[in-house]
């Protein structure tokens, strides 16, 4: 069989037939489920799957998406779903794959993204083994890899087991909370012939279930407090995407007049710059004015706010003391169900007056239909936005101008920050979208960046958005090759790395270290430093297909740089910013 000039197109389509292999019976259910791409680093294991998917459903729905590194496939996943809240699937190459992916998918189980990924293993059966790699790429339980950070896994045995365990699946990562799973299929079951047709079943009968409501008695107890309350705040977390559910949120504060805070850590779940966010988004430690805040507040209302425990208690300066908030505490998040005793990252235990097991938009829709009547509230007297000192364009470059640089060329566009680096202030944070950022990796991992980015362009290719990823180099350089992956699928996007020459975060611990110590705080830049030599981050980027220019080390040089980057998306095209910036965090 020839293949067509467009490697991503094989020479003929599929012809419709009855299922002849195991994987055929495989990709008929990924096509039945919907999923528009495979994202994948390619190799033996899945080559039975791998021919289906091109031979058998013509490289479409799903349509295969090749990476250099499985953590960026895993990323790409993590980075579209950040868009779409729906899963994306990812195919990784046996137990090696896998663990190349780990991490990534750690990340994506902390950030409660949706994804299917699908493994696979050299053959079970021995006998069918070829000498040496089918050896070493066959594990016993490959599943125990990840099964800490996954909501499920399965190792199907037979083609027939396969179809319901893609099912079972896909029912619970697209089921709130979400979390990626991890099916590994066997080699020989995907290549082996069918004794029998095996039609995909109608997937509508295994669909996810609906969110789950709120009883009337809880509905009216939240109702009741936050209309008593003098000054009740929402700490709004980790919330959907939903244009309608952001509608519903600040119908929701508007209703009852109350005060809301919104996070760095998630994409937004309110904008910012309405009158009742009255201060900047948080981060992971309130600052004092925010500290001030939550003190002058009687009710609190968290919805799935990241380490609600953590935020309150850093109010007074001191993380680790138990001492809760005098505030009535209203939790509302279903992220209790994922709790395991591996992982940590369910943060500390909140004291909390009463927990609701709930979507918080299913409690902001059923509170707002239950209970029509307006309450009586004043509304804030100032906005943080009035407040704001913008720093002039003239001085040393820092990440302050650059972040107030990009975000004066953002006003008036559509654009989604698919990440932004640590130390970002938040005072240049101006979302007025759900989708005008997407949040950082929830699980700190290292690299995730470049493929967050990417992801978030694929999710929004075709759209009026903008995708552009602002991004340490330290990360850039741990996942630049995932650049490769958005030139080959042609996907407009500005990449713009805040390039400081070092592992910046941790020369402040190394500089905290050394202060607590009495020892030389010069010596904390041993060992971060990215330079002697510099890296030619341009020229890595050059390489894998994007367009860019020398380094820009002013705000009039980022303004240049912009200006031919909104002429290089414009024509579906990809532009790289190196931003040499000095040392330092806002603030």
């Amino acid at each position: 069989m020839g293949v067509d000039q467009d490697s991503n197109k094989p020479s003929s389509q599929a012809t419709g037939e009855a299922a002849g292999w195991g994987s055929d019976v495989v990709a008929d259910v990924l096509r039945a489920l919907g999923f528009p791409y495979a994202v994948i680093v390619p190799g033996a294991s899945f080559r039975g799957l791998h021919d289906s998917i091109v031979n058998r459903l013509g490289n479409h729905d799903p349509q295969l998406v090749t990476c250099l590194h499985e953590n960026h496939a895993v990323s790409i996943a993590d980075g579209y779903s950040r868009v779409t809240e729906t899963p994306l699937l990812v195919i990784l190459h046996s137990n090696v794959g896998l663990m190349n992916g780990s991490m990534a998918i750690y990340n994506a189980w902390c950030d409660r993204r949706p994804m299917m990924i699908l493994g696979a293993t050299g053959p079970v059966d021995a006998h069918h083994r070829r000498p040496w790699i089918d050896w070493v790429h066959t594990s016993k339980d490959q599943g125990a890899l990840v099964r800490n950070f996954v909501k499920w896994d399965d190792q199907p045995a037979s083609a027939e087991a396969a179809v319901e365990s893609i099912l079972r699946a896909n029912q619970i990562t697209r089921a709130a909370p979400h979390g990626p799973v991890y099916i590994c299929l066997d080699a020989h079951m995907q290549e082996g012939k069918l004794e029998r047709v095996l039609p995909a079943p109608p997937v509508e009968r295994f669909a996810p279930p609906r969110r789950v409501g709120i009883d009337a008695a809880a509905l009216r107890e939240v109702d009741s407090a936050l209309r008593a309350a003098r000054k009740p705040l929402i700490l709004a977390g980790r919330v959907s995407r939903s244009m309608d559910d952001w509608r519903k949120r600040i119908a929701f504060a508007e209703h009852y007049g109350a005060t809301i805070l919104s996070s760095t850590n998630n994409a937004p779940a309110f904008p910012t710059t309405h009158p009742l966010h009255v201060l900047p988004p948080a981060g992971d430690k309130p600052t004092k004015d925010e500290s001030a805040l939550l003190e002058q507040s009687d009710l609190i209302l968290s919805l799935d706010w990241l380490d609600l425990a953590g935020f309150l208690r850093a109010r007074t300066g001191d993380a680790q003391t138990q001492a809760p908030s005098r505030a009535k505490i209203i939790h509302c998040s279903l992220d209790g169900l994922l709790t395991n005793g591996w992982s940590m990252d369910h943060q500390a235990l909140a004291a909390v007056d009463l927990p609701l097991l709930a979507h918080p938009d299913t409690l902001v829709s059923d509170l707002l239909e239950s209970f029509p009547e307006k309450a009586s509230r004043e509304a804030p007297a100032s906005h943080w936005t009035t407040i704001v000192k913008t720093p002039a364009a003239e001085g040393d470059f820092d990440l302050s101008r650059l972040a107030f640089g990009l975000a004066r060329w953002s006003e008036g566009r559509d654009v989604t920050y698919a990440r932004m680096p640590i130390g970002w202030p938040p005072q240049a944070c101006r979302f007025t979208h759900p989708l005008d950022f997407l949040g950082k990796d929830g699980g700190g991992a290292v690299g995730t960046g470049p493929a967050h980015t990417v992801g978030a362009a694929l999710a929004l290719k075709g759209s009026a958005r903008t995708v552009i990823g602002v991004i340490g180099d330290g990360d850039f350089l741990m996942g630049m090759n995932a650049l490769w992956t958005a030139s080959n699928q042609d996907l407009p996007m500005i990449l713009v790395i805040a390039n400081n020459r070092s592992y910046y975060n941790d020369e402040v611990h190394q500089e905290r270290v050394a202060i607590q110590r009495s020892r030389p705080v010069e010596n904390k830049g041993i060992g971060q430093k990215l330079d002697s030599p510099a890296v030619d981050l341009c020229q890595i980027a050059a390489a894998q297909g994007f367009e860019t220019h020398a380094p820009v080390r002013s705000v009039a040089e980022l303004e240049n740089a912009l200006r031919a980057a909104d002429k290089v998306i414009a024509a579906g095209g990809r532009y790289f910013i190196n931003a040499e910036i000095i040392p330092g965090y806002a603030g």
